[in-house]
């Protein structure tokens, strides 16, 4: 697999990226318009998507920072997620968090 990876041009994954870039513009723009809002699952899995393409897009130019800052979307954006699916079938979430 990894001998797989390695033999796709590098510029894939710049592309993967930029693409990741774009998403977390777009996502950013529709919360700033409304389109979106901070409560529903569509944000949190457009920023999943968004850190997961920026993340594989540093394959070829890893960066420890920006890794650490994608890894913490991935895993805010699946808690989120995963706090929302409970509370649509009818978990209700703490006080304190809604």
């Amino acid at each position: 697999m990894l001998e797989t990876i390695s033999e796709l041009p590098p510029t894939l994954f710049d592309v993967i990226g930029v693409f990741g870039f774009g998403l977390y513009v777009l996502n950013y723009t529709m919360l700033t318009f409304h389109r979106v809002t901070s409560h529903c699952k569509t944000y949190f899995a457009i920023n999943l998507v968004a850190a997961s393409m920026v993340l594989t897009g540093m394959a070829f130019s890893f960066n420890l920072a920006s890794a650490l800052i994608q890894m913490f979307w991935i895993g805010i954006s699946i808690a989120a997620i995963i706090m929302r699916v409970r509370t649509s079938k009818g978990e209700t979430m703490p006080a304190e968090l809604a």
